[in-house]
Parts: C-alpha cells; structure tokens; sequence
C-alpha cells in the first residue's frame, strides 16, 4: 500500500535518522538536487553485502511506496577485527555502542579500518542501481567529538588524527565514505536526466 504522504515528482531517502538525512541533503544540494525523508519500514535481507542489504531494501521501500526512492547501508570495517562490525555496524553500535568497539580494539597495533556506504536508487518499482563509497582511516584510542554513530571513533587518513566527529560538517561532507556514495549517485542522475 502506498504512503499516503509521497507525492509524485518528489525524490526521497528512506531513514529515520535526521542528522544522516541534513548530510544527505547538503551532499545532493550541491548537485541541485532536493531530497525528502521518507520514513518506510525497512526489511533488511540478512547478508555480508552492503550493496545486497541497500538494493533489497530500496526494491522493497519503492514497491511499497510507489516513489523514486534512495536507501544507504553503511559498515565500518575493522582489519584487526577481520572485518567486524561490517555490515552488521547498525547493530554492534545498537548494542555495544563506540565503547564495546573500543574494548574490541584494546591492545591491538593495527588500528586500520574501511567506511563504506552502499547508496541503492529505484526509481521505479522492480528497477534499482546501488552507487559504492568507502573512505580509508583508523579507529581512534577514544571518542573524540560529540556526533552520531561511529562518527567519534574514525579518523579518515589526512585530517591530522581528527575524527569525522572533529570535523566541521562541510569538510566531513567532501571526504566521507557516504558523501562519495552519493556524489556518484547524483552524476549518474542527473547524466540521465540530460
């Protein structure tokens, strides 16, 4: 059944995180493009992809809502913990927070982690292209600033050792995995649209 609060023209990011919807809306503004929140429950299919998790859920929020919709799943990868959290980020931050991440980390060398976003399109019900992002860095010895998710625990390499937390918003908006993710959605978009 359609949501009875989309309207037709309209372009929508399906979450129900505000700040990540501000971000996602100053990386497409750039492009010209408006984004909306579309608040659609989500059925995460079960899967170490980032890009299967994003595609399904988009084919699934564009069926049910009968509008173009965007979907991202986000991981953060952890070589010293041979992947983890990884596509299950969401929930390992759910339950055990930055600080059960951190816990993981005590006594290791090799702080070396991956951000990746996988941003799924489906512009119309039964069609769906996923746009990929990653930023290389490292998972910090503490929470460093105050922002959401991992976001105080990753410091991107060449930022000096801040994390995306430390990061004044437009900066973190050029070099983060998400904002890679969706430029590259919006290149193809409006590519398309010409």
């Amino acid at each position: 059944m359609s949501n009875p609060g989309v309207r037709a023209g309209r372009l929508y990011f399906a979450t129900g995180n505000r700040e990540k919807l501000v971000e996602v809306q100053a990386i497409l503004a750039s492009y010209g493009l408006t984004v909306h929140m579309l608040k659609a429950r989500k059925i995460e299919i079960q899967s170490s992809s980032l890009k299967e998790i994003a595609l399904g859920a988009a084919l699934q929020i564009a069926e049910a809502n009968k509008a173009p919709v965007l979907v991202e799943d986000t991981g953060l990868f952890i070589e010293a913990l041979k992947g983890f959290p990884g596509p299950y980020s969401s929930f390992v931050y759910r339950t055990m927070g930055n600080e059960g991440i951190l816990r993981l980390m005590e006594g290791k060398r090799d702080r070396a982690a991956v951000f990746r976003s996988a941003v799924a399109f489906s512009p119309r019900p039964g069609e769906a292209h996923v746009f990929l992002g990653q930023t290389k860095g490292r998972v910090a010895a503490s929470e460093k600033g105050k922002r959401w998710g991992y976001d105080p625990i990753f410091e991107p390499d060449g930022e000096g050792g801040l994390t995306y937390a430390e990061l004044r918003k437009p900066r973190k908006n050029q070099i983060s995995h998400r904002s890679k993710a969706f430029r590259r959605f919006a290149r193809w978009y409006l590519g398309r649209r010409l």
